[in-house]
């Protein structure tokens, strides 16, 4: 356990602080100190949670989450979902990496002692530990609050899903008792309330309430470490340091520690940021440190300034890959692989989308469990954004030897690449959607309709909205319907009726239903028109054609709606002459033909020539001209052949 002279000194400095302006609610704040035991790769820890009701219903129980009982054992929830952490689960079994929680002892304000029982409110698992129920000596009133006190022991599993330890580095999220969101009647789902405490599911995240951290860790002298939160001051005694951290309305705490750890510092508008890695990607510094400040700058031009005082990078070594990726309030995790050359920008892509997600998780507070797309599909989107604008849109995921891919490529390959992407609509929980299809519906799908809408409302509209959205929920709980809400009203406030009555025919096509998109144009057509010829006034009158004059032609183009989803797309006409003619057409029908007279032959059609809809599955389709065009065909063979000179280049000096 910490020092208690230093904990009381610490607790009385968080009490003497001066007063900042409240964010949150607050709803669920949390003191906690922490032993990290190395050698038995355990925690100890005593936390006393301070929770106040939100509700006007009389509570009469608390429910929390034990995520670490999901490593267990392998009949947990969370194993028998794991298929893609099959590698992680064969390591446990191997090494007996298992991790688990045990609560010993809690006790109310009054110091009671409560009763405690393990539940498994989503499938009943009678062998998933997750989920804690705590009925309540005194029931919490309307508006009242309760301290509960808990006194428990973790072992840190090896190398789970994005917590654990291996060798002497610990990443631990996720790693303490965590009280459920109680949701009163009326919000989001609840018709009536009720405590949100879903078991630990292998797909799916978190899903906390607001709140106040102090946190005190002791750990070995030795270690470093990177927490959420602001560092209050270290303590050192008897060969251990306690480290004192606080963070303010924030939805979680995570922490990582390590002996090798080397820490680099910045700061921007304000904001310290303080990197921590491994000796050897020391050098990678200034190439996080320059798309996290752009993506500071970006989202706070957009949605608000960054509000807290602080961010932390932890750039795990490569026996920490299991933590890579990862966000939690004010602490982001990214990844990188040495081999991999600067232009292939992973870590780049990693870290703009975990700090975007400082604004899409942890200030809007949706549920990830059951509308996954409302944080990782917003922040998937708005993640592109960032790279196009600092690597250009066709090269912001890689620009290597001659071969570019940006960030709209892969996220078109990875939903149109399923097997079937019209396996699921959004209505179900994370963990209900099959074959391993959450991902690129959740994340890419998400992010091509939202470059659809901005397609049709452009980008600057489009960030009114979701700049409207983040002001009204910030710090709240909202869901799906909620931010169609905002949309429907910014979209009216600024375009009126043009798009109809509201935007529901929008969300109810890429929300609400699997239907694909797909426009093509189906033929060009020019037929000769003869001039006037035979009796029009007078019986004796007999017009006939004189000479053979200028040719005149009835142009025909036909375009089709292949799929399902249907979308206001404009369709551009080409003619032997150059001159062009921008069709706007609703895009309902499964045919519609556009005819001309008297302007010459069409020699070419594109629909969606500026590729606003990127939920349209198939563009070469969506053009068609008279005559092959050879040039396109040229580009992409030249360029073949330039990336295979530079393959050719690269291993020839390896050999």
């Amino acid at each position: 356990m910490p020092p208690k002279p230093f904990l009381l000194f610490c607790f009385l400095l968080w009490g003497c602080r001066p007063a900042f302006s409240q964010l949150s609610p607050r709803t669920a704040s949390y003191d906690i100190q922490v032993r990290l035991d190395t050698a038995e790769k355990k925690l100890y820890g005593r936390q006393a949670l301070h929770w106040a009701n939100p509700s006007a219903d009389t509570v009469r129980e608390l429910q929390y989450h034990l995520y670490l009982n999901a490593f267990r054992n392998s009949e947990s929830t969370f194993m028998r979902e794991a298929g893609n952490f099959g590698f992680m689960i064969d390591a446990m079994r191997e090494n007996c990496g298992w991790g688990w929680t045990e609560v010993q002892r809690i006790t109310d304000g009054d110091g009671n002692r409560l009763a405690m029982e393990y539940i498994a409110p989503d499938d009943g698992n009678p062998a998933d530990r997750t989920v804690l129920r705590v009925p309540l000596a005194r029931p919490v009133l309307p508006g009242g609050t309760i301290r509960a006190e808990l006194e428990w022991t973790s072992q840190i599993p090896r190398a789970a899903a994005r917590t654990g330890y291996n060798q002497d580095y610990y990443f631990l999220a996720q790693w303490f008792p965590k009280v459920g969101v109680y949701e009163p009647a009326g919000m989001r789902f609840a018709q009536a309330g009720q405590w949100n405490c879903h078991q630990y599911h292998a797909e799916g995240e978190y899903y906390s309430d607001f709140g106040v951290y102090n946190v005190a860790i002791t750990l070995p002298a030795g270690f470093t470490v990177g927490a959420s939160g602001v560092l209050q001051g270290v303590e050192e005694q008897g060969g251990e340091k306690t480290w004192a951290f606080r963070a303010e309305d924030v939805i979680d705490f995570t922490w990582a520690a390590s002996p090798h750890f080397k820490e680099i510092k910045e700061t921007h508008n304000g904001v310290q940021l303080r990197l921590l890695a491994y000796p050897y990607h020391e050098h990678l510094a200034e190439r996080y440190f320059r798309v996290i400040k752009f993506a500071m700058d970006f989202c706070g031009s957009r949605f608000g300034p960054y509000p807290y005082p602080g961010l932390t990078i932890v750039d795990p070594p490569l026996h920490g890959m299991f933590s890579s990726a990862m966000e939690y309030p004010t602490l982001i995790s990214t990844a990188n692989l040495c081999f991999l050359p600067a232009s292939v920008r992973t870590s780049e892509l990693l870290l703009a989308h975990e700090f975007v997600h400082q604004y899409f998780m942890q200030m809007v507070a949706s549920n990830e469990q059951e509308e996954p797309w409302l944080d990782e599909g917003i922040t998937n989107y708005y993640e592109a954004r960032i790279m196009d604008e600092l690597f250009g849109p066709q090269s912001s995921t890689v620009d290597w030897l001659g071969f570019r891919m940006g960030n709209l490529e892969s996220n078109r390959g990875e939903f149109f690449g399923l097997d079937n992407p019209q396996i699921a609509d959004y209505g179900r929980f994370s963990w209900q959607f099959p074959e391993g299809s959450g991902h690129a519906i959740s994340y890419s799908k998400t992010t091509l309709w939202l470059r659809t809408l901005e397609g049709l409302l452009g980008t600057e509209a489009l960030d009114e909205v979701m700049g409207a959205y983040f002001r009204r929920w910030k710090f709240r709980h909202p869901c799906g319907q909620d931010f169609i809400d905002v949309v429907n009203e910014e979209v009216a406030k600024k375009f009126g009726n043009r798009f109809g009555e509201n935007m529901d025919w929008f969300f109810g096509q890429v929300l609400y239903s699997t239907e694909l998109c797909d426009y093509a144009v189906a033929s060009i057509a020019n037929t000769p028109v003869a001039p006037p010829a035979g009796i029009f006034e007078e019986t004796e009158d007999c017009v006939r054609p004189e000479g053979k004059g200028e040719p005149r032609f009835r142009a025909s183009v036909i375009v089709h709606r292949l799929e399902g989803l249907y979308f206001p797309v404009e369709v551009r006409i080409t003619f032997e002459d150059g001159q062009t003619i921008t069709e706007q057409w609703d895009g309902k029908a499964r045919s519609r033909e556009f005819v001309y007279e008297g302007r010459g032959r069409a020699v070419a059609a594109e629909i969606d020539p500026e590729r606003r809809i990127c939920l349209d599955k198939n563009f070469i389709n969506n053009s068609r001209a008279v005559a092959p065009q050879k040039t396109g065909v040229r580009k992409y063979f030249l360029q073949f052949l330039f990336w295979m000179q530079n393959a050719m280049q690269g291993l020839s000096m390896l050999v």
